[in-house]
């Protein structure tokens, strides 16, 4: 995905902000699209395990929340899960009870992402959008095949870019210094070439590195830092660990 592709789709996906005019200020899109695109990914993410995922927690009622937290991991593969049965696109099957079945499959989610839509306070945009009759058109827009944020399609740096073009467009709406909420690509990379060419031995077997950034947003430091390794050295095999977290925009 090319980064004119990134921009398609992140405006592709701000285009769903002309459902929210007038109930909205512009200022406030960022409010819905933000939490919305993230809920999505996640959901993309998931989805090729839903099945094999309900089928283990059935049999693992009754047990310890960290015990069903470890089996569930092992099949999800990342560090989260949803155990409900519902799924961006089955949300659509009822649209009277489009409101409390979003907020149940939310509250589906491990406690990691719980907390994530806890910082958006995105309950209170769900009520907003129920009451001004927009949440089941909204829902709707981000299962349209254009949206397809699954990892075969995007992969996690793509996914950083478009969320970073999200929050340009949501910062200028608002009349606000993008560079405020995050780190443009080319001073990443200047830091990242700073922080590593003096590490001569990157291009040598058996060596361990760790990497900390304590900023870390849509770990866009953490990616170039990889792409960087990876040129040095073929055989390197860096692991990327990602914090759930996002900084609300509000």
């Amino acid at each position: 995905m090319t980064a004119q592709t990134h921009k398609q789709m992140a405006n592709f996906i701000w285009s769903i902000c002309n459902l929210l005019r007038g109930p909205y200020k512009r200022n406030e899109y960022r409010k819905v699209i933000l939490p919305l695109t993230v809920l999505r990914r996640f959901d993309c993410i998931l989805l090729p395990t839903k099945g094999r995922v309900l089928g283990e927690f059935s049999k693992l009622r009754g047990k310890s929340e960290t015990i069903v937290q470890a089996r569930i991991r092992e099949i999800t593969l990342v560090p989260f899960y949803n155990l409900s049965k519902l799924t961006f696109e089955k949300l659509l099957d009822d649209p009277n009870q489009i409101s409390p079945n979003l907020n149940s499959y939310i509250n589906a989610f491990s406690p990691n992402v719980r907390e994530i839509f806890e910082k958006f306070e995105f309950g209170d945009e769900v009520r907003k959008m129920n009451d001004k009759n927009l949440l089941y058109e909204v829902i709707k827009r981000f299962t349209a095949p254009d949206i397809d944020l699954s990892p075969t399609n995007i992969d996690q740096m793509q996914m950083g870019y478009i969320f970073e073009e999200l929050i340009r467009i949501g910062a200028e709406q608002s009349n606000e210094e993008a560079g405020e909420h995050f780190t443009p690509r080319e001073v990443i990379k200047l830091m990242v070439n700073l922080l590593l060419s003096p590490e001569q031995d990157l291009r040598k077997s058996h060596v361990v590195k760790t990497i900390y950034d304590p900023a870390c947003g849509t770990g866009g430091m953490l990616s170039v830092a990889e792409n960087y390794i990876r040129q040095l050295n073929a055989h390197a095999d860096p692991h990327l660990g990602l914090p759930l977290r996002y900084a609300h925009q509000g």
